[in-house]
């Protein structure tokens, strides 16, 4: 899985490795400035005031913001959100303290700095449209504090990218701490200068300190920045925003993670660990997981991947099929045992590859002088109407060379990103195809009821489990229970809904169908079947129509 990403998270505050930098440099470093939290960007001690830790500032441009030649009823501001009647123009038009029929050319410099600028703040003598628990607060610091850097700003990127510009933090110039803690240094270098090193170099600065009072912490962060070395990540920087990190990069740093632990005995188990990655780091993942077995601990590996099968001691391969078709054990043994057996792994690591002829493209797209994160000043073309693969090792700058590819194009098209599909426990294959409006139409066409009896979110939903199939008790210090609801047994509708047919089977009844079946149930439905054969194509039809999209891998 992704790792949990945020702006305040570095390569070096995930791995462990900045609590004990920043341990290093309150003892060894020279003037002493304080404790440990006097270097942390995340702490209101060591933070810089002017950027919060972030290291940046976003300045917003507020001519783009206003049209001055309309008032407030004609939508003076222009940002979206915040158009005529939206809860927050209200905010604005119901404060008493504008003519709203005005043009805001026509301001007095107070009464457009209010508009603007004003701090939140508690209105006196408010009309009675003003709610009573209401903060007045101007147009700018409001979308810095409730849009810039929160959940909303995913859907507003593109206004957001025209109103706001983004640079290194003048007062601590990118480096995110108060300026004390930047005087500490140990052998002329600060913890920022220590933070901007690539883990090669940072290796090299601990070898430089020899204080005995620090020899320990000196000797912790060594293994751990040496793990990460191993596993071939030497190449990235300890300041390095975990959420720029490629798919491959965050395996491996989770792999290391493990690597520098004392522990024996343990089972270690890997779903996958070679996703995304090129034969050279699965040569190193192959050999740091040889390094844990060493130790005398089990590790047990999901995978497909030939070179990663190839290493191992025991296989078991379950099959034949997927789904329904699977789940039994169709071979156990030593890799050379598979490779002699007639299952489908063994006929497919025997098949030889097979090359098609290449076809001309039908034009290209010109990259120049990108140098985006790993890239180096990267001039390259891109052909269109064929089919073109990048490749690399983990970290060379492939989805740095597709995030410029990105901004160069300007009609549609389509990102199939590694990112996970945002999921709920409400969420099913028949929500996400879009598919399940189409069914509770026509359950309330042949029952002549309303469609809201076939929504597990709505009418017809279990009074017990609101729906989601499950009763899920939250204990404290654990995982919470999860149990089938007792009331619906996981159907998730109430009796009334159950009770509606449609061609003989109820809305549960379908939902528990495997999109194979179903395909031939929806035949006579063009608009359900053409969207379930394009599951079935892509070898997903052993999944039922109202499985939790929470329970998919991430294959």
């Amino acid at each position: 899985q992704r790792m949990h990403t945020s702006v305040r998270s570095t390569l070096a505050t995930y791995t462990g490795i900045y609590s004990l930098l920043r341990l290093l440099f309150s003892r060894a470093g020279k003037p002493f400035v304080g404790y440990s939290d006097t270097f942390s960007f995340n702490l209101p001690q060591g933070m810089c005031p002017r950027c919060q830790g972030l290291g940046y500032v976003d300045d917003i441009d507020e001519s783009k913001l206003i049209d001055p030649d309309k008032s407030l009823n004609q939508g003076a501001i222009t940002f979206v959100s915040f158009g005529p009647n939206t809860w927050r123009w209200k905010r604005y038009a119901n404060s008493g303290l504008f003519d709203n029929d005005k043009p805001v050319r026509d301001y007095t410099p107070d009464e457009y700095d209010t508009l603007m600028n004003a701090p939140r703040h508690r209105l006196t003598d408010a009309p009675a449209a003003w709610p009573k628990s209401a903060l007045y607060e101007g147009v700018i610091p409001r979308i810095r504090r409730s849009i810039i850097g929160k959940k909303e700003a995913a859907h507003h990127l593109e206004a957001l990218a025209a109103i706001v510009t983004r640079r290194p933090c003048p007062a601590c110039g990118g480096t995110r701490l108060r300026p004390g803690a930047l005087t500490s240094r140990i052998n002329q270098l600060n913890i920022a200068d220590v933070s901007r090193m690539d883990l090669v170099h940072a290796r090299d600065f601990l070898d430089s300190v020899t204080e005995p009072l620090v020899a320990e912490v000196v000797r912790q962060l060594h293994t751990k920045v040496q793990s990460l070395i191993d596993i071939g990540l030497g190449y990235l920087t300890l300041d390095r925003i975990t959420s720029t990190l490629s798919g491959g990069e965050t395996q491996r740093i989770k792999i290391a993670k493990f690597l520098t632990s004392e522990l024996v005995d343990l089972v270690y188990i890997l779903d996958e660990p070679s996703v995304g990655l090129h034969p050279h780091d699965i040569a190193l993942i192959n050999k740091a997981l040889r390094k844990l077995k060493a130790r005398g601990n089990t590790v047990l590996i999901v995978e497909h991947n030939p070179e990663v099968i190839a290493m191992a001691d025991h296989v078991i391969e379950i099959g034949p099929g997927a789904g329904s078709a699977g789940g039994t054990v169709t071979f156990t043994g030593s890799y050379g045992e598979l490779m002699a057996s007639d299952t489908l792994t063994a006929r497919m690591l025997h098949q030889p590859l097979r090359y098609r002829a290449p076809r001309p493209a039908t034009g290209s797209l010109a990259l120049r002088h990108v140098g985006l994160h790993n890239l180096h000043d990267v001039s390259v073309d891109v052909p269109l109407g064929v089919e073109t693969v990048i490749s690399g090792v983990a970290g060379a700058g492939k989805s740095s060379l597709i995030e410029a590819l990105r901004e160069q194009l300007h009609g549609d098209y389509v990102d199939l990103r590694q990112s996970a599909i945002t999921v709920n426990i409400r969420s099913t294959p028949a929500t996400y195809l879009e598919v399940l409006d189409v069914i509770r139409k026509l359950f309330a066409a042949a029952n002549h009821v309303a469609t809201s009896w076939f929504s597990y979110n709505g009418r017809g939903a279990c009074p017990r489990c609101k729906g989601k199939g499950v009763t899920i008790t939250n204990m404290a210090f654990m995982d919470p229970v999860v149990q089938e609801c007792e009331q619906c047994h996981g159907q998730r509708y109430n009796d009334r809904a159950l009770g509606y047919l449609y061609r003989g089977k109820n809305i549960a009844e379908v939902l528990t169908m495997a999109i194979s079946d179903a395909l031939e149930f929806f035949a006579p439905v063009p608009e359900v079947h053409a969207k379930l054969d394009n599951v079935a194509r892509v070898g997903l039809g052993y999944l039922t129509l109202g499985q939790s999209m929470t329970t998919l891998s991430g294959g």
